[in-house]
């Protein structure tokens, strides 16, 4: 299962290339991955139906409950034939649907394929959670679609919106549920479910994201508005698959959840509000596809209630029409998109004849719409007539919703004529004069073998029931006999009742269409509330941030350290620590460390030029190494040290384009008491905070006995060892913030500067010295790129220097980097070393000179660096341990010897790239250009 999730991950990517050799045809390779995927679980289901289901685990973080879980029984079985068999259909239609771009798109269907699969075979909370949401990523952007404006962008955006909040309350839920019960693991969740209050509240956060991800109202306008997309996405993921998401969870949880209080009154009120309302709004429209998308609705309402209802009967009709609904629906969705393609339009009117122009295309239509009518023998007969036995008063179960499952089994019959006779009915001569070409066979043959496979779901429904009972079997019986798939039981009150919903259903088309005739669509009403809701979300976000983000940073800082100081002197307030014997200071030399980085704090609060004052503060921040050093810690000493120079250098280089001085304060005296009462309440509070944690001798360490571990690392150096060995997840998760820093920064810039002409960066300037003041000014070529900056601009002085610098620090960098793990050092450390080496020679040279120092680009840096740490991460997966796995390489080179590392250094490797890609990319985001004065950079006087 693992490999099968890695290669919908492996190929994916390579499909965009793929498609620049294959053209079209790099469809049929991504649909290999879903087809190899279908074959594996056919491979599997006689174990599954024999009760050994394949199960694959893989630990992550036992301590947080995050594992890699997967299992494959009945239900995920069921789902993963849906998920791989209508995949693979859908991506050979896509061949000849899809006009350009083939590579980007089929990427995104196979990437969603992969995450579909991920999710039906989730064993884990957390990890469904991941493909759930991964699921809703690609969904953005495929309806979204490349550069697309308009329709496709906001639909994208309402999608996203919805389906997102609703899946942020389905992780409240699952966090619920993990801790009352103590496990995330799903399948012991339900053999031993946790009961009471905060069960109860946990379910309804959980159902919360099932009608959003399921479009149930009143969360459904976004599956409407989605309509804007391909036609292989919408039946791709808004027939067959991602829609099914919720129903699937709602399948998963019955079994330990149905008796649940809040369970059946939440779902099956919103699930037959929507079979009905979304069945009725279908009537109304005139676009293929809306139609076909409030069908939809409406039968996943109906899905929704027989897996809520909680009984075996009504969880075997559910899982019977989960298999036929996937079939029928893909079905009606690619035959709507061949006659968009045929004809250039899908609306009801403008369409005529196309039975006798497209009669294979008719015959595949009209054996999908009667599964989905319900007509014998197919596979939606099998299931509509389950479905009405399980709520029959006779079953013993849940029987009150059987008047809405009838009366939506009508509407059903009358839209699904409406759509037959709207897309194939009339005379060809009645046509608008569109000109219509008859399809490719390649191009119907998938929505052909989909209806052909809802005909072999009925026909032999005994196949398919033999599946769905052993997930129906989890549920309770209401019947005194189980009840079994079969296309005849004999002269049944379900019979009669399917009979008399298949006549309701043909009058109620006749009666709209001979009498009133079709009402206008309009605007559905709840487009209007989510139109309302979202202008006034957003007129209320902009009077919040008119009066809160008033552009002062002083109040900013203010209110944050004011924040700050009141929640943990409160907290400090509340919970009371006992104090030991306090101690001051561990040596004498402590002391005036101590007393220069405070007359440097008092100097900078007093002086009134920015470069000043910012050496000042470059000078607290060595004070405070110096500390570190005193106190014994040398590895935080040295990153101190080095983050110190780093800043100093990159603020320096910001200042050039401010004026020399602060802006005199023109703030009022209440405001500067608040500021000073805010900064001293801080430190304060700061320096309580050192006293109780230094003089408190109970209070527990939080190295976890880490120092008696370091020796299994290989590490002679502790933090080492906690920062790429103990903590490896939190240093990836700061390598990630750290990326998506350098690119928000990037990006800001690049708003900022959008349609402001570049100067060259070597502008030249009338000189305000005489010649001879220029003497020092170097005639040869010290550094590659230095001899294009001006002459006035270079230094003979400062070329030589860095010259002499630049390949030092780079082998002490590199020293940093291999050493680190036993003496201090390390990757971040060393990649520090490397950018202020790399900073020196921006300095000297320029961006040219930068360029001929580093001839690859720092994004390409940085994303190496993460890339590689990433890897080593995941690498260990392959070997079966747990991801960040390290192990100790002893060795011998001819030349070193024996030699001893471990594989963290491959981990410490990438945050060294990734430091020096990120620095350099931040550098060039400034965009300081060394050639220009700063005067004319900010039109402040020098």
């Amino acid at each position: 299962m693992l490999l099968l999730l890695a290669l919908h991950a492996v190929t994916a990517p390579l499909l965009p290339a793929g498609a620049r050799r294959l053209g079209d045809r790099v469809w049929y390779a991504a649909a290999l991955v879903p087809l190899l995927t279908l074959a594996w679980s056919a491979y599997h289901t006689a174990g599954v139906l024999d009760g050994r289901p394949p199960e694959e685990d893989l630990p992550w973080a036992g301590t947080l409950g995050l594992a890699v879980d997967l299992r494959l029984d009945a239900l995920s079985l069921l789902m993963l034939w849906i998920v791989t068999g209508v995949g693979v259909a859908v991506l050979l239609y896509a061949r000849h649907y899809t006009a350009h771009d083939h590579g980007r798109e089929a990427a995104l269907m196979l990437a969603f394929a992969g995450a579909m699969t991920g999710l039906v075979l989730a064993d884990n909370l957390f990890l469904l959670y991941v493909f759930w949401e991964a699921t809703t990523v690609v969904s953005f952007l495929l309806i979204a679609g490349r550069g697309a404006r308009g329709e496709r962008r906001a639909a994208a955006f309402r999608a996203l919106l919805v389906t997102t909040t609703g899946g942020l309350a389905m992780l409240l839920g699952f966090v619920l549920l993990g801790r009352a019960a103590g496990t995330y693991r799903i399948s012991s969740l339900v053999a031993d479910p946790p009961s009471g209050g905060t069960t109860s509240a946990a379910v309804v956060l959980v159902l919360v994201g099932v009608l959003a991800k399921s479009a149930q109202m009143p969360l459904h306008g976004w599956l409407p508005a989605a309509m804007v997309a391909p036609t292989p996405v919408s039946a791709y993921l808004h027939a067959a698959a991602m829609v099914k998401a919720g129903v699937y969870l709602v399948a998963r949880l019955a079994p330990g959840f149905a008796d649940s209080p809040p369970w059946r009154p939440v779902l099956l009120t919103a699930a037959l509000v929507s079979l009905l309302l979304a069945a009725w709004r279908a009537l109304r429209e005139t676009d293929l596809k809306r139609l076909l998308a409030y069908g939809t609705i409406s039968e996943l309402g109906l899905l929704l209630a027989l897996f809520g209802a909680g009984n075996r009967t009504a969880a075997l009709a559910g899982a019977t029409f989960l298999a036929a609904h996937a079939a029928f629906k893909s079905t009606l969705f690619l035959t709507v998109g061949v006659i968009d393609h045929q004809t250039g339009t899908r609306t009801i009117g403008e369409l005529s004849g196309l039975a006798r122009r497209m009669p294979l295309l008719f015959a595949t239509a009209a054996l999908a719409a009667a599964s989905m009518a319900g007509l014998p023998p197919l596979a939606g007969y099998v299931a509509k007539e389950a479905a009405l036995e399980a709520f029959l008063p006779g079953s013993h179960g849940t029987t009150w919703p059987l008047p809405a499952v009838a009366a939506g089994a009508a509407l059903t019959v009358a839209y699904t004529a409406r759509f037959l006779r709207g897309a194939f009915g009339g005379r060809a001569a009645e046509g608008t004069g569109r000109h219509t070409d008859r399809p490719a066979p390649g191009f119907v043959a998938p929505a052909t073998a989909l209806a052909a496979a809802g005909l072999a779901l009925g026909i032999g429904c005994a196949g398919l029931g033999a599946v769905a009972q052993v997930y129906a079997d989890e549920l309770p019986e209401h019947r005194p006999h189980p009840y079994e798939l079969a296309l005849w039981h004999g002269w049944t009150p379900a019979l009669g009742l399917s009979a008399l919903t298949l006549a309701a259903g043909l009058a109620l088309y006749a009666a709209l269409t001979v009498h009133r005739g079709p009402a206008p669509p309009g605007t559905p009403y709840t487009d209007r509330v989510h139109a309302r809701l979202r202008g006034g979300l957003d007129a209320a976000a902009l009077w919040f941030t008119g009066r809160t983000q008033v552009g002062s940073l002083p109040v900013y800082l203010t209110v944050l350290l004011l924040t700050v100081a009141a929640v943990v002197g409160t907290a400090a307030a509340v919970l009371p620590q006992p104090l030991g014997p306090l101690h001051w200071t561990s040596s004498a030399v402590e002391v005036p460390v101590a007393a220069g980085a405070l007359a440097a704090t008092v100097a900078m609060l007093r002086t009134r030029h920015r470069l000043t004052g910012t050496l000042l503060v470059g000078a607290v921040g060595y004070a405070v190494a110096v500390l570190f050093l005193l106190r014994g810690a040398p590895d935080l000493a040295l990153t101190q040290f080095l983050v110190e120079t780093m800043t100093l250098v990159v603020i320096v280089l910001v200042l050039r384009r401010m004026p020399p001085r602060f802006t005199p304060a023109r703030s009022a005296w209440p405001a500067r008491v608040a500021r000073a009462v805010a900064a001293g309440s801080l430190g304060c509070l700061v320096a309580v905070l050192a006293l109780v944690t230094t003089s408190a001798p109970h209070l527990p360490s939080v190295s976890g006995g880490y120092a008696a571990l370091a020796p299994e690392t290989g590490a002679g150096n502790l933090v080492n060892a906690i920062v790429v060995d103990f903590r490896a997840l939190d240093t990836l998760g700061e390598s990630a913030v750290l990326l998506v820093t350098a690119i928000g920064v990037v990006s800001l810039v690049r708003v900022w500067t959008r349609g402001v002409p570049d100067a060259p960066e070597h502008a030249p300037r009338p000189r305000a010295a005489p010649p001879v003041a220029h003497w020092d000014e170097p005639t040869g070529k010290w550094l590659p790129g230095a001899d294009e900056r001006p002459g006035e601009e270079r230094s003979v002085l400062l070329e030589v220097v860095t010259r002499l610098l630049f390949p030092s620090a780079l082998v002490l960098s590199l020293f940093l980097l291999f050493s680190g793990h036993s003496r201090p050092g390390g990757g971040f450390a060393g990649g520090l070393v490397a950018s202020q080496a790399f900073v020196l020679r921006y300095l000297v040279g320029g961006r040219a000179g930068l360029g001929a120092a580093l001839p690859v680009g720092s994004g390409t840096v940085a994303g190496t660096g993460f890339a590689l740490c990433s890897a080593t991460a995941l690498l260990p997966v392959l070997a079966g341990a747990p991801p960040l796995t390290s192990v100790t390489v002893h060795t011998h080179l001819p030349v070193l010897g024996a030699v001893e590392f471990a594989t963290s250094l491959f981990f410490d490797v990438g945050v060294y790239v990734l430091v020096v890609g990120v620095t350099l990319k931040l550098l060039s985001a400034v965009g300081v250009s060394l050639g220009r004065a700063p005067a004319e950079q900010s039109g402040a006087r020098p």
